[in-house]
């Protein structure tokens, strides 16, 4: 289990708290910079009980962080969860099981619920779809990784697009163009909930949208290169499998659309599909 944490020290307790297993795991948190009092007390606090704390000197981002805790762990399995999310009890223990039942599976994952500021449940589809993936990402950044299939694809890429990077919607292109298979935990299986507030920085990499898009094609430009042959091979009706392109891809993102995503799904008019 890793638990990158970046200012987060009034909710990393909480987060800690909910990872509850019946097996023994691997936990390392992994402050990335951090500055605030607050956290610096946390993380003596919670290495003195016993945690296993790694320290950035300066902050580096979350897929630095990830990588580092990484690099501190020797389990087969890996699951990143975030210092402002929780975990669902037990879920670790399943996800595990989905891995030990097919060797050919490299990630097991299942729904993930917002919280916070806005609140819904996020449906991820039922298996790694190269097309979907092509033009947003409906996978969560909270999934069990067996860790070979993460070595595959480099672990999580550092390397900042325009200064910015969509370390989760990497992974997942990496994990697609190269064939990884995922395994969902099954209708209505909630692994995560993932706290929405302030400003996370996924919005902020949105206000860069077309550039870091850009940088993800060409980074994965075989995956891109065989879009047709996905397209063909996708479990999407035909209907979406126009509006995709149309509505998400490389075109310029505002900041109002979150709002009214929220307004169309709450209205039924828009879900994603399975």
């Amino acid at each position: 289990m890793i638990v990158p944490c970046y200012q987060d020290g009034n909710l990393i307790e909480e987060t800690l708290a909910s990872i509850q297993e019946t097996e023994p795991m691997e936990i390392v948190v992994v402050d990335d910079g951090s500055q605030d009092p607050t956290t610096v007390a946390k993380m003596d606090e919670l290495e003195a009980a016993g945690t296993h704390v790694v320290r950035h000197t300066i902050n580096q981002g979350v897929a630095a962080a990830r990588n580092t805790g990484l690099s501190h762990t020797s389990a087969p399995y890996v699951l990143p969860i975030d210092a402002d999310d929780l975990l669902v009890p037990g879920i670790a223990g399943r996800l595990a099981d989905l891995l030990d039942a097919d060797p050919g599976v490299g990630v097991a994952y299942g729904d993930y619920e917002e919280f916070g500021e806005s609140e819904r449940v996020r449906l991820v589809p039922v298996a790694i779809d190269p097309f979907r993936l092509a033009f947003t990402n409906e996978y969560p950044q909270t999934a069990m990784l067996r860790r070979t299939a993460l070595a595959s694809v480099g672990n999580w890429d550092s390397h900042k697009i325009e200064g910015y990077m969509y370390e989760d919607w990497d992974l997942w292109l990496g994990l697609a163009g190269r064939g990884v298979r995922g395994r969902h935990a099954g209708p209505g299986v909630i692994t995560h909930r993932q706290r929405v507030h302030g400003d996370r920085l996924l919005e902020s990499v949105k206000r860069h949208h077309v550039a870091v898009y850009a940088g993800l094609r060409r980074k994965h430009a075989p995956l891109f290169n065989r879009i047709d042959e996905h397209r063909r091979n996708t479990g999407l009706s035909s209907a979406r499998k126009r509006l995709y392109p149309i509505m998400f891809g490389g075109r310029r993102r505002y900041a109002f659309e979150p709002k009214v995503k929220e307004v169309i799904e709450r209205a039924g008019l828009w879900r994603r599909p399975r």
